[in-house]
């Protein structure tokens, strides 16, 4: 902690970073002293065809009279713009776009009519354009900043080829993932992850679900991260929404990508995506593949107080996983008259966890001899999801604005999880095998939703109002099972032991409705305001076996209400060239039924996990204050924000002594870890973030977060606090016009646990792609944690119990990517065209 503490104190005394800091806190004061005229203008851009909005398109103003340049502004991820303090007079407005054809409007602001309105303004796609040998290309920038939200465009980011969701979100501001594959933000990994804004069955570093670890970055075109939704969004997740948003091709004829990667040591991935639009109809295939072996190593110390004796454990392990993949999705979007569309979903996947690790264990007990021990741990979990989805869209021409959409879905996941463990007692040189044991949990979970929402803008065109009901379904029945065999009367052949095998079933319902009201106040502030109400009914049960304490049932219902509001005020001439946003939002953690089940479920032969029944849902208030500065190229953003959290959840672990005991000498420590309500916490931070072009050739992104992080201590001491940071850069270089050259790397400081701490961590990354063919195709070579620095550490510390714990997985790794475009998604003969959007691949 000092080290980083250090590291802090150099960089803010930096009078360089001191400058920006404080433009960017002061340029607001002096923009308020401008003025303007009271003209106003706004609108909405949308795709010809296909409805849906454009982002990121210039809209320049300009006298009628002479042509003169007067304002410009920019349109928003939604598509929408707006320009005030204009004075009055005749204007001639051009929209521009590289991808779309040039769109001119010509309007007069008066003072009986100071405003004027362009919803729905339709943009045509454009025609190749042959500009004497040189190469026109439409860039999206990495990272999209904007007060609240990040959006990350994965095809320009090289650093996941190759890898999966979790590589794509580790190069994300805000985002930290761990070794495990889990996600957290601003200190808490309570995160909402959704695909395309739905549900999809994503844990987030459990078992039983789909893993972030298991999705191709492939699949992937953008990552929008939310850090205080509004209340259209659900409850769930203190620290905010992660939303998938997978990649979809809306040119004419067939399109589409074709990838191979291979990477070092048994790792390859390959996907094939393929769209065909014709009339009404885009059709949708896509396959996507992966089969991966990754190495570790680690080892762990603990010294336990069993009784009057200290117990001192050593253990050593090294293993081997693999991972095979394999998902397919087909889809079909249809365009229905009068405004109206309506699309299909379908995917499949299967998945094979494959994960075997030896260990050598150490035990000592006060002065007596050392003991020593063998073992091995094998894993086998099968996994099969199926996802699918509806959704239907309704505008209206005649009503600019006015939307309704309503959607259906589910997924059914289908998982094996077996643990099998054995121990070999040593005896001079060789190891004596004892019979096995193995644990098994089969899961058949399922989930369904539906939602529908509306959207009125208000008769002043000033406004709208949204509003919308959804509902969420969960259930695990059916084979439902935990199943104990401790006999192995040939290799792999096992009993379920009835005495202590269990079946268990879980249901939880979710229906929920929102409001949400929005306008401007004036040329220069907006506000929004939200209710959401949700109602949670959960139910579960345990039953068989014989005596088992941990039979019973599990019911808990209630209510509760989810306000939210934001405030804007823009500053200086353009909208969004400088504006705060104060935003507020209430948000809630269920405990998942694996943090609820109360079933020793074994890691290895001496730790287990155990689920608390009692387990009660913790709720945060979020607040947030966001400044955003542009100044020509450069995007400044600084946030400050709060979180307090009540009922914090937190992990526990603690040592089996009644366990331990009946194992008998030389078998180890038996250590057990659970969860439980821990009282209230209050995080306090601040985050900053920088995207520069520092040449044509050189774009950088540097984000850093310095938050106090709290761990409530009721029942174990006293509150908990530490200073925690983290800091990411990464470099864009284009040393050709056909390659491109990314450095990017991520450091965190030790974080806390509820019992003792994270420690520090960081990787760098290096990654080339090299465009082929006049863009028909790319090589991708990428090289992760290039200095082998990414590991896990933690330690714990209590009255009867620390321990120390240090595992490192094969972190550098080489990949080399080949993607082929496919139809409209390369360049035709004897034209020049924009890169892909929608077929992408650069990304995987």
């Amino acid at each position: 902690m000092k080290t980083f503490c250090t590291a802090s104190t150099r960089l803010f005394s930096s009078p360089w970073l001191r400058g920006v800091v404080l433009l960017s806190f002061l340029m607001p004061l002096g923009a308020a002293a401008q003025t303007g005229g009271a003209g106003r203008v706004s609108g909405s851009l949308v795709e010809e065809g296909s409805g849906k909005p454009v982002p990121f398109s210039d809209v320049v103003l300009l006298r009628a009279a002479d042509s003169t340049f007067v304002s410009a502004a920019q349109t928003t991820e939604q598509g929408a713009f707006n320009a005030a303090g204009l004075p009055l007079g005749t204007y001639l407005m051009r929209v521009q776009d590289l991808n779309y054809k040039v769109l001119r409007r010509r309007f007069t602001l008066t003072a009986a009519a100071p405003a004027a309105e362009f919803a729905g303004l339709r943009m045509t796609a454009a025609t190749a354009t042959r500009l004497s040998e040189v190469v026109v290309t439409g860039e999206k920038a990495t990272v999209v900043e904007e007060l609240g939200k990040r959006v990350i465009n994965v095809e320009k980011d090289l650093g996941s080829v190759g890898g999966t969701a979790a590589n794509v979100l580790q190069n994300v501001p805000s985002v930290s993932v761990d070794v495990n594959g889990t996600v957290s933000m601003r200190g808490t990994s309570n995160v909402t992850i959704l695909i395309d804004g739905k549900p999809a069955g994503v844990s987030n570093g459990g078992t039983g679900g789909q893993r972030l670890d298991q999705i191709p970055a492939s699949r992937i075109a953008q990552v929008e991260v939310i850090t205080n939704p509004s209340a259209k969004y659900d409850a769930a997740g203190g620290g905010g929404v992660i939303n998938l948003i997978t990649k979809k091709e809306t040119k004419n004829g067939t399109n589409g990508t074709a990838a191979l990667n291979l990477g070092t040591a048994d790792k390859y991935s390959g996907n094939l995506n393929l769209s065909r639009k014709q009339g009404k109809a885009t059709w949708s295939a896509g396959y996507n593949g992966r089969d991966v072996s990754y190495r570790s190593h680690g080892h762990s110390e603990q010294n336990a107080l069993l009784g009057a004796e200290t117990v001192r454990t050593t253990q050593v392990a090294s293993g081997i996983e693999t991972h095979r993949n394999h998902n397919v999705q087909v889809g079909v979007e249809l365009a229905l008259p009068k405004d109206q569309s309506l699309s299909l979903n379908v995917s499949p996947g299967t998945e094979v966890n494959l994960e075997g690790e030896s260990q050598d264990l150490t035990q000592q007990t006060g002065n007596g001899p050392v003991q020593r021990a063998r073992g091995r741990q094998d894993l086998d979990v099968r996994v099969k999801i199926l996802n699918f989805d509806g959704n239907y869209r309704r505008t209206w021409e005649a009503h600019k604005g006015r939307e309704l959409s309503a959607n259906f879905g589910g997924v059914v996941i289908d998982a094996t999880v077996p643990v099998v463990q054995r121990q070999y007692v040593e005896a001079g040189s060789t190891g004596a095998p004892q019979p096995g044991t193995r644990q098994q949990l089969d899961l058949l979970a399922n989930v369904q939703f539906a939602q529908v929402d509306y959207t009125h803008p208000l008769a002043d065109g000033k406004g709208r109002l949204e509003m919308g009901a959804k509902v969420e379904h969960q259930t695990n029945r059916g084979s439902n099972k935990f199943g104990y065999a401790a006999s192995e009367n040939r290799p792999d052949d096992f009993q379920d032991d009835p005495n202590r095998s269990l079946d268990y079933t879980s249901d939880q319902l979710v229906p929920a409705a929102y409001v949400t009201y929005q306008r401007p106040l004036g040329a220069k502030w907006s506000a929004q305001a939200g209710l959401r109400s949700e109602y949670t009914v959960l139910s579960g049960s345990i039953q068989g076996g014989v005596g088992i304490q941990q039979r019973g049932s599990l019911a808990q219902d209630y209510l509760n209400f989810f306000p939210s509001a934001t405030i804007n005020r823009e500053f200086g001439k353009e909208p969004g060239q400088n504006r705060l946003q104060l935003s507020y939002a209430r948000r809630l953690n269920r405990p998942n039924f694996m943090q609820q089940l109360p079933l020793a479920i074994y890691q290895d032969p001496r730790s287990y996990r155990l689920g608390n029944p009692r387990l009660r849902a913790e709720f945060s208030h979020n607040i947030e204050l966001g400044h955003q500065l542009n100044l020509g190229q450069a995007t400044i953003t600084s946030t400050v924000f709060a979180r307090i959290t009540t009922n914090s959840i937190q992990r526990l672990r603690f040592v089996d002594t009644t366990a331990t005991r009946l194992a008998g000498p030389g078998a180890g420590l038996v250590t057990a870890e659970t969860y439980d309500n821990l009282g209230t916490t209050t995080n306090l931070g601040a985050e900053l973030s920088l995207n520069q072009p520092l040449a044509k050739w050189w774009r950088l992104n540097a984000s850093t977060s310095l938050y106090r992080a709290q761990i409530a201590g009721n029942g174990i001491g006293n509150n908990r606090t530490a200073l925690v940071g983290t800091a990411r850069l990464a470099n864009n270089f284009t040393l050709r016009p056909t390659l491109d050259v990314q450095l990017s790397g991520n450091v965190r400081s030790a974080s806390l646990t509820a019992q003792g701490r994270q420690l520090a961590w960081g990787q760098l990354d290096l990654a080339l792609r090299q465009r082929l063919f006049a863009d028909r195709a790319a090589l991708t070579l990428r090289i992760s944690d290039l200095l082998n620095t990414s590991s896990y550490r933690s330690e714990i510390e209590t009255a009867d119990l620390s321990s120390y714990r240090y595992s490192k997985d094969e972190s550098r790794v080489g990949w080399l990517g080949f993607t082929w475009y496919i139809g409209a998604s390369k360049a035709k003969p004897g034209r020049i065209e924009a890169g892909p959007q929608g077929g992408g691949g650069f990304g995987g």
